[in-house]
Protein backbone atom coordinates (compact mmCIF):
# COMPACT_ATOMS: atom_id res chain seq x y z
CA UNK A 1 0.00 0.00 0.00
CA UNK A 2 2.75 2.67 0.73
CA UNK A 3 4.07 1.82 -2.90
CA UNK A 4 1.25 3.11 -4.10
CA UNK A 5 0.85 6.04 -2.05
CA UNK A 6 4.09 6.88 -3.48
CA UNK A 7 2.84 6.72 -6.58
CA UNK A 8 -0.12 8.59 -6.01
CA UNK A 9 1.44 11.27 -4.51
CA UNK A 10 3.90 11.42 -7.58
CA UNK A 11 0.89 11.50 -9.53
CA UNK A 12 -0.70 14.39 -7.70
CA UNK A 13 2.34 16.45 -7.55
CA UNK A 14 2.33 15.49 -11.86
CA UNK A 15 -0.92 16.78 -12.21
CA UNK A 16 -0.75 19.68 -9.87
CA UNK A 17 2.62 20.93 -11.63
CA UNK A 18 0.51 20.93 -15.11
CA UNK A 19 -2.51 22.70 -13.67
CA UNK A 20 -0.25 25.97 -12.84
CA UNK A 21 1.57 25.41 -16.29
CA UNK A 22 -2.22 25.20 -17.56
CA UNK A 23 -3.07 28.40 -15.55
CA UNK A 24 0.36 30.10 -16.38
CA UNK A 25 -0.39 29.70 -19.64
CA UNK A 26 -4.35 31.64 -19.37
CA UNK A 27 -2.31 33.94 -17.68
CA UNK A 28 -0.06 35.06 -20.27
CA UNK A 29 -2.90 34.63 -22.65
CA UNK A 30 -4.87 36.99 -20.53
CA UNK A 31 -2.31 39.34 -20.46
CA UNK A 32 -1.96 39.50 -24.33
CA UNK A 33 -5.62 39.58 -24.76
CA UNK A 34 -5.05 42.74 -22.33
CA UNK A 35 -2.59 44.00 -24.66
CA UNK A 36 -4.65 43.65 -27.72
CA UNK A 37 -7.95 45.59 -26.24
CA UNK A 38 -5.41 48.31 -25.64
CA UNK A 39 -3.99 48.25 -28.99
CA UNK A 40 -7.61 47.80 -30.33
CA UNK A 41 -8.53 51.17 -28.09
CA UNK A 42 -5.68 53.00 -29.55
CA UNK A 43 -7.25 52.21 -32.82
CA UNK A 44 -10.53 53.16 -32.15
CA UNK A 45 -9.52 56.12 -30.80
CA UNK A 46 -7.00 57.26 -33.79
CA UNK A 47 -9.96 56.04 -35.38
CA UNK A 48 -12.38 58.61 -33.60
CA UNK A 49 -10.27 61.31 -34.07
CA UNK A 50 -9.38 60.95 -37.97
CA UNK A 51 -13.01 61.28 -38.27
CA UNK A 52 -13.49 64.72 -35.38
CA UNK A 53 -10.59 65.46 -37.64
CA UNK A 54 -12.43 65.32 -40.93
CA UNK A 55 -15.97 66.52 -39.82
CA UNK A 56 -14.13 69.63 -38.52
CA UNK A 57 -12.72 69.92 -42.34
CA UNK A 58 -16.18 69.48 -43.57
CA UNK A 59 -17.66 71.61 -41.40
CA UNK A 60 -14.83 74.48 -42.60
CA UNK A 61 -15.08 73.90 -46.00
CA UNK A 62 -19.38 74.29 -45.26
CA UNK A 63 -18.27 76.97 -44.07
CA UNK A 64 -16.36 78.63 -46.59
CA UNK A 65 -18.36 77.72 -48.99
CA UNK A 66 -21.34 78.88 -47.41
CA UNK A 67 -19.43 82.30 -46.88
CA UNK A 68 -18.69 81.82 -50.44
CA UNK A 69 -22.16 81.98 -51.98
CA UNK A 70 -22.96 85.07 -49.15
CA UNK A 71 -19.55 86.57 -50.82
CA UNK A 72 -20.60 86.01 -54.49
CA UNK A 73 -24.78 86.80 -53.65
CA UNK A 74 -23.40 89.92 -52.12
CA UNK A 75 -21.30 90.64 -55.44
CA UNK A 76 -24.24 89.72 -57.47
CA UNK A 77 -26.50 92.24 -55.56
CA UNK A 78 -23.92 94.35 -56.07
CA UNK A 79 -23.83 94.30 -60.07
CA UNK A 80 -27.35 93.96 -60.57
CA UNK A 81 -27.64 97.40 -58.17
CA UNK A 82 -25.12 99.07 -60.39
CA UNK A 83 -26.99 97.97 -63.50
CA UNK A 84 -30.27 99.39 -62.02
CA UNK A 85 -28.41 102.53 -61.40
CA UNK A 86 -26.80 102.47 -65.13
CA UNK A 87 -29.93 101.73 -67.03
CA UNK A 88 -31.22 104.63 -64.27
CA UNK A 89 -29.12 107.66 -65.65
CA UNK A 90 -28.96 105.67 -69.47
CA UNK A 91 -32.53 106.47 -69.42
CA UNK A 92 -32.44 109.88 -67.97
CA UNK A 93 -29.57 110.45 -70.29
CA UNK A 94 -32.09 109.22 -72.81
CA UNK A 95 -34.59 111.20 -71.54
CA UNK A 96 -32.75 114.34 -71.87
CA UNK A 97 -31.55 114.27 -75.00
CA UNK A 98 -35.17 113.56 -76.27
CA UNK A 99 -36.11 116.88 -74.80
CA UNK A 100 -33.54 118.67 -76.07
CA UNK A 101 -33.76 116.89 -79.68
CA UNK A 102 -37.61 117.99 -79.72
CA UNK A 103 -36.86 121.28 -78.13
CA UNK A 104 -34.65 121.72 -81.40
CA UNK A 105 -36.89 120.29 -83.56
CA UNK A 106 -39.73 122.63 -82.39
CA UNK A 107 -37.33 125.19 -82.74
CA UNK A 108 -36.52 124.60 -86.66
CA UNK A 109 -40.07 123.83 -87.11
CA UNK A 110 -40.91 127.12 -85.57
CA UNK A 111 -38.40 128.73 -87.59
CA UNK A 112 -39.48 126.98 -90.62
CA UNK A 113 -42.85 128.22 -90.51
CA UNK A 114 -41.90 131.99 -90.09
CA UNK A 115 -39.68 131.62 -92.61
CA UNK A 116 -42.79 130.37 -95.04
CA UNK A 117 -45.07 133.16 -93.89
CA UNK A 118 -42.42 135.67 -95.02
CA UNK A 119 -41.84 133.73 -98.34
CA UNK A 120 -45.41 133.46 -98.56
CA UNK A 121 -45.69 137.07 -98.06
CA UNK A 122 -42.77 138.24 -100.37
CA UNK A 123 -44.71 136.32 -102.91
CA UNK A 124 -48.05 137.82 -102.52
CA UNK A 125 -46.14 141.62 -102.32
CA UNK A 126 -44.42 140.91 -105.76
CA UNK A 127 -47.49 139.20 -107.69
CA UNK A 128 -49.42 142.49 -106.48
CA UNK A 129 -46.89 144.68 -107.87
CA UNK A 130 -46.75 142.83 -111.02
CA UNK A 131 -50.22 142.77 -111.66
CA UNK A 132 -50.29 146.20 -110.77
CA UNK A 133 -48.23 146.97 -113.21
CA UNK A 134 -49.60 144.74 -115.80
CA UNK A 135 -52.55 146.65 -115.53
CA UNK A 136 -51.14 149.51 -116.13
CA UNK A 137 -48.68 149.02 -119.07
CA UNK A 138 -51.48 146.97 -120.81
CA UNK A 139 -52.51 148.91 -123.59
CA UNK A 140 -48.80 149.13 -124.35
CA UNK A 141 -47.96 145.42 -123.88
CA UNK A 142 -51.08 144.13 -126.09
CA UNK A 143 -49.41 146.78 -129.07
CA UNK A 144 -46.06 145.18 -128.69
CA UNK A 145 -47.55 141.51 -128.67
CA UNK A 146 -49.84 143.03 -132.39
CA UNK A 147 -46.50 144.35 -133.95
CA UNK A 148 -44.63 141.03 -132.72
CA UNK A 149 -46.44 138.81 -134.78
CA UNK A 150 -47.54 141.11 -137.74
CA UNK A 151 -43.87 140.85 -138.27
CA UNK A 152 -43.48 137.28 -137.75
CA UNK A 153 -46.81 136.48 -140.31
CA UNK A 154 -44.97 138.57 -143.20
CA UNK A 155 -41.76 136.30 -142.24
CA UNK A 156 -43.20 133.29 -142.60
CA UNK A 157 -45.12 134.79 -145.85
CA UNK A 158 -42.10 135.69 -147.35
CA UNK A 159 -39.85 132.51 -147.02
CA UNK A 160 -43.00 130.34 -148.35
CA UNK A 161 -42.93 132.48 -151.45
CA UNK A 162 -39.44 132.47 -151.90
CA UNK A 163 -39.22 128.47 -151.07
CA UNK A 164 -42.21 127.79 -153.39
CA UNK A 165 -40.26 129.76 -156.12
CA UNK A 166 -37.21 128.34 -155.80
CA UNK A 167 -38.57 124.90 -155.88
CA UNK A 168 -40.42 125.50 -158.54
CA UNK A 169 -37.64 126.75 -160.97
CA UNK A 170 -35.35 123.57 -159.81
CA UNK A 171 -38.04 121.41 -161.07
CA UNK A 172 -38.82 122.79 -164.06
CA UNK A 173 -35.19 123.01 -165.12
CA UNK A 174 -34.95 119.43 -163.51
CA UNK A 175 -37.99 117.90 -165.77
CA UNK A 176 -37.24 119.77 -169.19
CA UNK A 177 -33.35 118.53 -168.56
CA UNK A 178 -33.04 114.53 -169.12
CA UNK A 179 -29.11 114.31 -168.26
CA UNK A 180 -30.16 115.78 -165.12
CA UNK A 181 -33.18 113.83 -164.31
CA UNK A 182 -30.94 110.39 -165.34
CA UNK A 183 -28.03 112.08 -162.78
CA UNK A 184 -30.62 112.14 -159.91
CA UNK A 185 -31.96 108.80 -160.14
CA UNK A 186 -28.08 107.36 -160.77
CA UNK A 187 -27.15 109.31 -157.30
CA UNK A 188 -29.97 108.34 -155.08
CA UNK A 189 -29.54 104.13 -156.36
CA UNK A 190 -25.90 104.97 -155.09
CA UNK A 191 -26.92 106.47 -152.09
CA UNK A 192 -29.32 103.50 -151.06
CA UNK A 193 -26.54 100.65 -152.38
CA UNK A 194 -24.62 102.30 -150.29
CA UNK A 195 -26.57 101.98 -147.03
CA UNK A 196 -27.55 98.63 -147.72
CA UNK A 197 -23.61 97.89 -147.67
CA UNK A 198 -22.80 99.90 -144.90
CA UNK A 199 -25.23 97.51 -142.70
CA UNK A 200 -24.14 94.33 -144.64
CA UNK A 201 -20.26 95.20 -143.87
CA UNK A 202 -21.17 96.55 -140.21
CA UNK A 203 -22.60 93.14 -139.45
CA UNK A 204 -20.17 91.15 -140.89
CA UNK A 205 -17.18 93.19 -138.93
CA UNK A 206 -19.10 92.47 -135.89
CA UNK A 207 -19.04 89.00 -136.11
CA UNK A 208 -15.44 89.10 -136.80
CA UNK A 209 -14.26 91.05 -134.19
CA UNK A 210 -16.15 89.07 -131.79
CA UNK A 211 -14.58 86.04 -132.79
CA UNK A 212 -11.33 87.37 -133.05
CA UNK A 213 -11.20 89.84 -129.69
CA UNK A 214 -13.95 88.97 -128.17
CA UNK A 215 -14.85 85.88 -125.51
CA UNK A 216 -17.90 84.43 -125.82
CA UNK A 217 -20.13 84.84 -122.94
CA UNK A 218 -20.43 81.33 -121.88
CA UNK A 219 -16.15 80.97 -121.49
CA UNK A 220 -15.66 81.25 -117.98
CA UNK A 221 -11.56 81.73 -118.24
CA UNK A 222 -9.26 81.81 -121.02
CA UNK A 223 -5.48 82.13 -121.40
CA UNK A 224 -5.99 83.40 -125.05
CA UNK A 225 -4.85 87.01 -125.51
CA UNK A 226 -7.71 89.24 -126.24
CA UNK A 227 -7.27 93.36 -126.74
CA UNK A 228 -10.52 93.55 -124.38
CA UNK A 229 -9.20 91.40 -121.96
CA UNK A 230 -5.48 92.59 -121.38
CA UNK A 231 -7.26 96.32 -120.92
CA UNK A 232 -9.15 94.99 -118.16
CA UNK A 233 -6.82 92.44 -116.64
CA UNK A 234 -2.95 94.09 -118.02
CA UNK A 235 -1.59 91.96 -115.29
CA UNK A 236 -2.54 88.74 -115.99
CA UNK A 237 -2.34 89.49 -119.91
CA UNK A 238 1.73 89.79 -119.25
CA UNK A 239 1.81 87.13 -116.68
CA UNK A 240 0.39 84.91 -120.02
CA UNK A 241 2.71 86.23 -122.30
CA UNK A 242 5.74 85.93 -119.87
CA UNK A 243 5.01 82.13 -119.11
CA UNK A 244 7.06 79.37 -120.04
CA UNK A 245 6.60 75.54 -120.32
CA UNK A 246 6.92 73.77 -117.99
CA UNK A 247 6.19 70.09 -116.61
CA UNK A 248 2.94 68.98 -117.07
CA UNK A 249 2.33 66.97 -114.22
CA UNK A 250 4.05 70.28 -111.76
CA UNK A 251 1.62 70.09 -108.87
CA UNK A 252 -0.50 67.43 -109.69
CA UNK A 253 -0.26 64.29 -107.64
CA UNK A 254 -1.55 61.17 -109.23
CA UNK A 255 -1.05 57.15 -109.02
CA UNK A 256 1.95 56.59 -111.02
CA UNK A 257 0.15 54.39 -113.68
CA UNK A 258 -2.21 57.52 -114.08
CA UNK A 259 0.90 60.23 -114.52
CA UNK A 260 2.55 58.14 -117.17
CA UNK A 261 -0.81 57.57 -119.07
CA UNK A 262 -1.35 61.59 -119.16
CA UNK A 263 2.34 62.51 -119.83
CA UNK A 264 1.69 60.27 -123.07
CA UNK A 265 -1.50 62.31 -123.79
CA UNK A 266 0.80 65.40 -123.02
CA UNK A 267 3.28 64.69 -125.29
CA UNK A 268 0.87 63.36 -128.36
CA UNK A 269 -0.96 66.36 -128.14
CA UNK A 270 1.91 68.92 -128.24
CA UNK A 271 3.58 66.49 -130.82
CA UNK A 272 0.34 67.04 -132.98
CA UNK A 273 -0.07 70.83 -132.73
CA UNK A 274 3.72 71.19 -133.86
CA UNK A 275 3.21 68.90 -136.64
CA UNK A 276 -0.74 71.03 -137.55
CA UNK A 277 -2.32 67.24 -137.08
CA UNK A 278 -5.88 66.71 -135.82
CA UNK A 279 -6.57 66.85 -132.20
CA UNK A 280 -8.07 63.98 -130.25
CA UNK A 281 -11.01 64.35 -127.79
CA UNK A 282 -10.95 63.06 -124.51
CA UNK A 283 -13.73 63.01 -121.40
CA UNK A 284 -11.63 63.24 -117.89
CA UNK A 285 -14.70 61.28 -115.70
CA UNK A 286 -14.55 61.06 -111.43
CA UNK A 287 -15.12 62.19 -108.17
CA UNK A 288 -14.90 66.30 -107.90
CA UNK A 289 -11.56 68.06 -106.75
CA UNK A 290 -9.77 65.04 -108.51
CA UNK A 291 -7.33 67.37 -110.71
CA UNK A 292 -9.47 67.23 -114.04
CA UNK A 293 -9.18 70.77 -114.43
CA UNK A 294 -5.97 71.63 -113.03
CA UNK A 295 -4.53 69.02 -115.73
CA UNK A 296 -6.46 71.14 -118.76
CA UNK A 297 -4.99 73.40 -118.11
CA UNK A 298 -1.35 72.35 -117.24
CA UNK A 299 -2.54 70.07 -120.67
CA UNK A 300 -2.51 73.31 -122.58
CA UNK A 301 0.43 75.51 -121.43
CA UNK A 302 2.37 72.38 -121.74
CA UNK A 303 1.38 72.10 -125.58
CA UNK A 304 1.84 75.75 -126.52
CA UNK A 305 -1.64 76.33 -126.75
CA UNK A 306 -4.61 78.37 -125.44
CA UNK A 307 -7.04 77.03 -122.94
CA UNK A 308 -10.68 78.02 -122.41
CA UNK A 309 -12.90 76.84 -119.58
CA UNK A 310 -16.67 76.68 -119.92
CA UNK A 311 -19.60 74.68 -117.36
CA UNK A 312 -22.34 72.93 -118.53
CA UNK A 313 -24.29 74.55 -116.13
CA UNK A 314 -24.17 77.83 -117.89
CA UNK A 315 -25.89 76.34 -120.82
CA UNK A 316 -29.18 75.58 -119.77
CA UNK A 317 -30.31 78.68 -118.50
CA UNK A 318 -30.06 80.47 -121.81
CA UNK A 319 -32.95 78.83 -122.98
CA UNK A 320 -33.32 79.39 -126.97
CA UNK A 321 -30.18 81.40 -126.95
CA UNK A 322 -28.28 78.98 -126.39
CA UNK A 323 -27.68 77.51 -129.73
CA UNK A 324 -26.28 80.82 -130.99
CA UNK A 325 -24.12 80.46 -128.10
CA UNK A 326 -22.95 77.15 -128.90
CA UNK A 327 -22.10 78.53 -132.22
CA UNK A 328 -19.99 81.73 -131.30
CA UNK A 329 -17.89 79.80 -128.97
CA UNK A 330 -16.73 76.89 -131.33
CA UNK A 331 -16.77 79.82 -133.63
CA UNK A 332 -14.15 81.70 -131.44
CA UNK A 333 -12.14 78.94 -130.21
CA UNK A 334 -11.44 77.78 -134.85
CA UNK A 335 -9.94 81.62 -134.95
CA UNK A 336 -7.40 80.73 -132.04
CA UNK A 337 -3.87 80.97 -134.10
CA UNK A 338 -1.99 78.72 -131.17
CA UNK A 339 -4.53 76.09 -131.00
CA UNK A 340 -7.26 75.76 -127.71
CA UNK A 341 -7.82 73.50 -125.16
CA UNK A 342 -11.48 73.40 -124.90
CA UNK A 343 -12.26 72.67 -121.37
CA UNK A 344 -16.13 71.70 -120.49
CA UNK A 345 -16.63 71.32 -116.95
CA UNK A 346 -19.92 69.49 -115.54
CA UNK A 347 -20.87 68.42 -119.42
CA UNK A 348 -23.26 66.31 -118.45
CA UNK A 349 -25.36 69.26 -117.60
CA UNK A 350 -26.45 69.81 -120.72
CA UNK A 351 -25.00 66.95 -123.51
CA UNK A 352 -27.54 64.49 -121.25
CA UNK A 353 -29.67 61.71 -122.96
CA UNK A 354 -32.33 63.15 -125.81
CA UNK A 355 -34.18 60.42 -125.07
CA UNK A 356 -34.82 61.93 -121.45
CA UNK A 357 -38.06 62.97 -120.31
CA UNK A 358 -36.77 65.89 -118.74
CA UNK A 359 -34.84 67.60 -121.10
CA UNK A 360 -36.35 70.98 -122.28
CA UNK A 361 -36.34 71.17 -126.54
CA UNK A 362 -33.77 74.18 -126.28
CA UNK A 363 -31.67 71.99 -124.36
CA UNK A 364 -31.92 69.38 -127.28
CA UNK A 365 -31.17 72.25 -129.74
CA UNK A 366 -28.24 72.91 -128.04
CA UNK A 367 -27.13 69.54 -127.69
CA UNK A 368 -27.81 69.22 -131.59
CA UNK A 369 -25.83 72.15 -132.16
CA UNK A 370 -23.23 70.81 -129.94
CA UNK A 371 -23.08 67.47 -131.76
CA UNK A 372 -23.01 69.58 -135.43
CA UNK A 373 -19.99 71.53 -134.23
CA UNK A 374 -18.18 68.48 -132.80
CA UNK A 375 -18.88 65.53 -135.97
CA UNK A 376 -15.43 66.20 -136.90
CA UNK A 377 -12.41 66.06 -135.79
CA UNK A 378 -10.77 69.58 -135.91
CA UNK A 379 -6.70 71.24 -135.84
CA UNK A 380 -7.60 74.03 -134.36
CA UNK A 381 -8.92 72.92 -130.94
CA UNK A 382 -9.04 70.10 -128.36
CA UNK A 383 -12.15 69.24 -126.79
CA UNK A 384 -11.67 68.11 -123.34
CA UNK A 385 -14.98 67.03 -121.24
CA UNK A 386 -15.27 66.41 -117.59
CA UNK A 387 -17.71 64.64 -115.32
CA UNK A 388 -18.98 62.95 -112.34
CA UNK A 389 -21.67 61.09 -113.79
CA UNK A 390 -20.69 60.28 -117.24
CA UNK A 391 -23.41 57.87 -117.78
CA UNK A 392 -25.88 60.79 -118.52
CA UNK A 393 -24.14 61.31 -121.33
CA UNK A 394 -26.13 61.15 -124.67
CA UNK A 395 -24.79 58.34 -127.24
CA UNK A 396 -23.64 60.72 -130.29
CA UNK A 397 -21.57 62.26 -127.29
CA UNK A 398 -19.54 59.36 -126.71
CA UNK A 399 -19.45 58.69 -130.16
CA UNK A 400 -17.06 61.78 -130.70
CA UNK A 401 -14.71 61.10 -127.77
CA UNK A 402 -11.30 59.33 -128.40
CA UNK A 403 -10.02 58.83 -125.26
CA UNK A 404 -11.18 58.28 -121.65
CA UNK A 405 -9.13 59.32 -118.29
CA UNK A 406 -10.45 58.05 -115.15
CA UNK A 407 -9.08 60.42 -112.14
CA UNK A 408 -10.04 58.46 -109.27
CA UNK A 409 -9.51 58.87 -105.31
CA UNK A 410 -6.04 59.39 -104.34
CA UNK A 411 -4.91 56.48 -102.73
CA UNK A 412 -2.57 56.13 -99.17
CA UNK A 413 0.67 56.92 -101.39
CA UNK A 414 -0.93 59.76 -103.30
CA UNK A 415 -2.39 61.09 -99.96
CA UNK A 416 0.61 61.51 -98.57
CA UNK A 417 1.82 63.32 -101.24
CA UNK A 418 -0.34 66.05 -101.62
CA UNK A 419 -0.49 65.95 -97.32
CA UNK A 420 3.18 66.93 -98.08
CA UNK A 421 2.74 69.19 -100.35
CA UNK A 422 0.20 71.53 -99.44
CA UNK A 423 1.91 71.46 -95.52
CA UNK A 424 5.06 72.85 -97.07
CA UNK A 425 3.29 75.13 -99.78
CA UNK A 426 0.84 76.62 -96.97
CA UNK A 427 2.73 76.39 -93.51
CA UNK A 428 6.02 75.55 -94.17
CA UNK A 429 7.13 77.90 -96.57
CA UNK A 430 5.11 81.09 -95.49
CA UNK A 431 6.87 79.99 -92.13
CA UNK A 432 10.28 80.25 -93.87
CA UNK A 433 9.87 83.28 -95.16
CA UNK A 434 9.19 85.26 -91.93
CA UNK A 435 7.43 88.25 -93.62
CA UNK A 436 3.97 86.63 -92.19
CA UNK A 437 2.42 85.92 -88.66
CA UNK A 438 2.93 82.22 -89.36
CA UNK A 439 5.50 80.19 -87.15
CA UNK A 440 5.29 76.17 -86.51
CA UNK A 441 5.74 74.75 -83.02
CA UNK A 442 8.36 71.64 -83.15
CA UNK A 443 6.99 68.36 -83.65
CA UNK A 444 7.74 65.18 -85.81
CA UNK A 445 6.26 66.36 -89.53
CA UNK A 446 6.84 63.54 -91.44
CA UNK A 447 5.44 61.05 -88.93
CA UNK A 448 2.43 63.60 -89.03
CA UNK A 449 1.75 63.83 -92.63
CA UNK A 450 1.67 59.65 -92.37
CA UNK A 451 -0.97 59.72 -89.79
CA UNK A 452 -2.86 62.25 -91.36
CA UNK A 453 -2.67 60.32 -94.90
CA UNK A 454 -3.61 57.44 -93.34
CA UNK A 455 -6.94 59.03 -91.36
CA UNK A 456 -8.24 61.07 -94.42
CA UNK A 457 -8.80 57.84 -96.64
CA UNK A 458 -11.90 59.24 -98.88
CA UNK A 459 -11.11 62.66 -99.36
CA UNK A 460 -10.28 64.15 -102.60
CA UNK A 461 -7.11 66.29 -103.88
CA UNK A 462 -9.31 69.41 -103.09
CA UNK A 463 -10.48 68.44 -99.81
CA UNK A 464 -6.89 68.01 -99.44
CA UNK A 465 -5.69 71.09 -100.42
CA UNK A 466 -8.57 72.80 -98.45
CA UNK A 467 -6.97 71.38 -95.56
CA UNK A 468 -3.93 73.03 -95.83
CA UNK A 469 -5.38 76.52 -96.17
CA UNK A 470 -7.39 75.87 -92.86
CA UNK A 471 -3.97 74.86 -91.22
CA UNK A 472 -2.42 78.79 -92.30
CA UNK A 473 -5.73 80.58 -91.26
CA UNK A 474 -5.39 78.40 -87.74
CA UNK A 475 -2.00 79.55 -87.56
CA UNK A 476 -3.40 82.94 -88.18
CA UNK A 477 -6.21 82.99 -85.94
CA UNK A 478 -4.27 81.85 -82.93
CA UNK A 479 -2.94 84.38 -80.52
CA UNK A 480 0.93 83.49 -81.16
CA UNK A 481 0.45 82.66 -84.68
CA UNK A 482 1.83 79.33 -84.19
CA UNK A 483 0.66 76.24 -85.56
CA UNK A 484 0.78 73.25 -83.02
CA UNK A 485 0.38 69.90 -83.70
CA UNK A 486 -3.03 69.47 -81.89
CA UNK A 487 -4.42 72.39 -83.97
CA UNK A 488 -3.14 70.55 -86.64
CA UNK A 489 -4.77 67.15 -86.29
CA UNK A 490 -8.24 69.39 -84.67
CA UNK A 491 -8.52 70.32 -88.56
CA UNK A 492 -7.72 66.95 -89.66
CA UNK A 493 -10.98 65.68 -87.61
CA UNK A 494 -13.11 68.87 -88.60
CA UNK A 495 -12.38 67.62 -92.59
CA UNK A 496 -13.34 63.94 -91.87
CA UNK A 497 -16.77 65.14 -90.25
CA UNK A 498 -17.66 67.50 -92.93
CA UNK A 499 -16.58 64.79 -95.67
CA UNK A 500 -18.73 62.23 -93.89
CA UNK A 501 -21.73 64.29 -93.91
CA UNK A 502 -21.35 65.14 -97.59
CA UNK A 503 -21.28 61.78 -98.65
CA UNK A 504 -24.43 61.13 -95.97
CA UNK A 505 -26.12 63.92 -98.00
CA UNK A 506 -24.91 62.02 -101.10
CA UNK A 507 -26.32 58.57 -100.35
CA UNK A 508 -29.26 59.97 -99.87
CA UNK A 509 -29.62 60.68 -103.24
CA UNK A 510 -27.75 59.07 -105.12
CA UNK A 511 -26.23 54.70 -105.03
CA UNK A 512 -22.97 54.65 -104.13
CA UNK A 513 -21.70 53.77 -106.88
CA UNK A 514 -23.21 56.95 -108.90
CA UNK A 515 -21.57 58.90 -106.22
CA UNK A 516 -18.35 57.66 -107.55
CA UNK A 517 -18.92 59.04 -111.07
CA UNK A 518 -19.89 55.54 -112.35
CA UNK A 519 -22.47 53.21 -113.27
CA UNK A 520 -21.25 50.17 -113.65
CA UNK A 521 -24.69 48.72 -114.40
CA UNK A 522 -25.68 51.09 -117.27
CA UNK A 523 -24.27 50.51 -120.95
CA UNK A 524 -22.92 53.73 -121.13
CA UNK A 525 -20.31 52.45 -118.86
CA UNK A 526 -19.76 49.54 -120.35
CA UNK A 527 -19.40 51.86 -123.40
CA UNK A 528 -16.62 53.51 -121.83
CA UNK A 529 -14.59 50.78 -120.60
CA UNK A 530 -14.12 49.12 -123.83
CA UNK A 531 -13.22 52.31 -125.83
CA UNK A 532 -11.19 53.03 -122.43
CA UNK A 533 -9.20 49.76 -123.35
CA UNK A 534 -9.52 50.14 -127.31
CA UNK A 535 -7.92 53.52 -126.54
Amino acid sequence: SSKYAKEALELTKAQEVTKQQEYLTKLKEYEAMIEQTKVQHKQVEAEEKRKTIQEETKQHQMRANYNDQLARKRYEEQLLQQQKMNDENLRRQEESVAKQEAMRKATIEHEMELRSKMETKKVEAESLARAKADRENHDLLMEKLRVGAQEQRETILASIKTTANILGTGLNLLLTDWDKILATAGGLSLIALGIYTAKGATSISTKYIEARLGKPSLVRETSRFSLIESVKHPINAVKNLKAKSGDVLSGVVLAPEMEERLRDIAIATKNTKHNKGIFRNILMYGPPGTGKTMFAKKLAHHSGMDYAIMTGGDVAPMGSSGVTAIHKVFDWASSSRKGLVLFIDEADAFLRKRSSETISESLRATLNAFLYRTGEQSDKFMLVLASNTPQQFDWAVNDRLDEMVEFPLPTLNERERLVRLYFDKFVLQPAAQGKRRLKVAPFDYTSLCSKIAHVTEGLSGREIAKLGVAWQASAYASEDGVLTEAMVMSKVEDSIRAHKMKVRWQSEQESPESFMGVDKSSPSHNQIQSKARAS
